[in-house]
């Protein structure tokens, strides 16, 4: 059940316009999602606040080693994907492998796209196409102490042989 949110570029792009011919306030953010924690629910469950469907684009394996270097990611981007699928308030998952979800964006018009507020408006990916087409830029508050680099650290230093 959960597999069938795991999208194609086309399948996520036909189903993005049918939301929109439905009147549906599409919503998208992106990431890599490697250690799904407190911090990745809490931001997905308010960006979805901002519509009525919430599509994920998801980092590919490749592409999160080129941005967290090649210890990462820990969990692989199927696990991943349907990790975040499993979320009642993701609508669909796209895996992409592009170095940034410009096309992605281009390709779904959204809405409203979101990212953390560790992200200025001006430094987000889209947030100027997203707008000239009338759309919405948001940044949400991320959750104190909780990061998948953190997570990692804290469990290297828990068991740093192991």
């Amino acid at each position: 059940m959960t597999e069938s949110k795991i999208l194609s570029r086309d399948q996520a792009v036909a189903l993005a316009e049918q939301w929109h011919a439905e009147g549906q306030r599409l919503v998208f953010t992106n990431g890599c999602f490697d250690i799904l924690h407190l911090g990745h629910v809490d931001y997905l469950e308010k960006a979805r606040q901002f519509g009525d469907k919430l599509i994920l684009g998801l980092n590919t394996d490749a592409s999160v080693s080129c941005i967290k270097g090649p210890l990462r990611p820990v969990v692989n981007e199927y696990a991943r994907a349907r990790l975040m699928a499993s979320l009642a308030f993701v609508d669909a998952v796209v895996l992409f492998g592009e170095s940034t979800p410009l096309d992605l964006i281009q390709a779904l018009k959204p809405d409203v796209l979101v990212k953390g507020d560790d992200y200025t408006v001006s430094a987000i990916v889209g947030a100027d196409f997203v707008l000239e087409n009338g759309g919405q830029v948001q940044t949400i508050p991320l959750v104190a102490g909780y990061s998948t680099t953190a997570l990692i650290g804290k469990i290297r230093n828990a068991y740093p042989e192991g």
